[in-house]
């Protein structure tokens, strides 16, 4: 089984397809956005069209096999390829697309092992960090794997981070909102009234 997913850019506009459990995600300004999604068999969309297509889930894995629902390969697998090239195992990928702007970042682009321990904000969060330190993306992807690994990931770990400035992410500051405290007097006597009460 093969998962795989594609990247194109063409100037301001970013195309992703995917199939299986490799994923991209875009850093916006700091934040996460999922440029592709899991295929899983459990999940709600894949299910629907698996067992359409005459396939089951059982306990996460299709047909009672496989980790995912869109792959290139494992045909050779019973009830993976039905007559006609119709099966519960795909490889149509996914596809996705966005207008990048001028807040957009960097993209990363790994394989399950990865997305198995580190959800997608986790990830930019960790990335940014590591590219505000030292702006070196062949750099932070061997930290990425490396933390990766000691959050004990158990599956392939590939990683590709495309940064899209020349200059690392700017720290982002974000003002605290002013909250003002304060209490009347009559609010104050209230509440002197109420702890006399319970110290009787």
């Amino acid at each position: 089984m093969l998962s795989y997913f594609c990247v194109w850019m063409l100037n301001r506009s970013l195309l992703v397809a995917n199939a299986g459990d490799c994923r991209a995600v875009l850093c916006r300004r700091g934040k996460a956005i999922e440029m592709s999604r899991d295929h899983k068999p459990s999940c709600n969309r894949e299910k629907i069209r698996i067992e359409a297509l005459g396939g089951y889930v059982d306990d996460g894995y299709l047909n009672g096999q496989l980790n995912v629902a869109r792959a290139i390969g494992d045909w050779h697998m019973e009830g993976m390829k039905a007559c006609g090239g119709l099966g519960p195992l795909t490889a149509e990928p996914e596809v996705m697309t966005m207008d990048l702007t001028d807040e957009d970042e960097f993209l990363i682009m790994g394989c399950d092992g990865i997305w198995d321990v580190f959800l997608s904000q986790n990830a930019v969060d960790f990335a940014r960090r590591k590219l505000q330190e030292h702006n070196d993306p062949a750099a932070c992807c061997k930290e990425l794997v490396d933390e990766a690994i000691k959050r004990k990931s158990g599956d392939n770990l590939s990683v590709v981070v495309v940064c899209f400035n020349s200059r690392p992410p700017p720290v982002l500051t974000t003002p605290r909102p002013r909250v003002q405290r304060s209490i009347s007097a009559e609010g104050l006597r209230e509440l002197q009234s109420f702890l006399d009460s319970l110290a009787d």
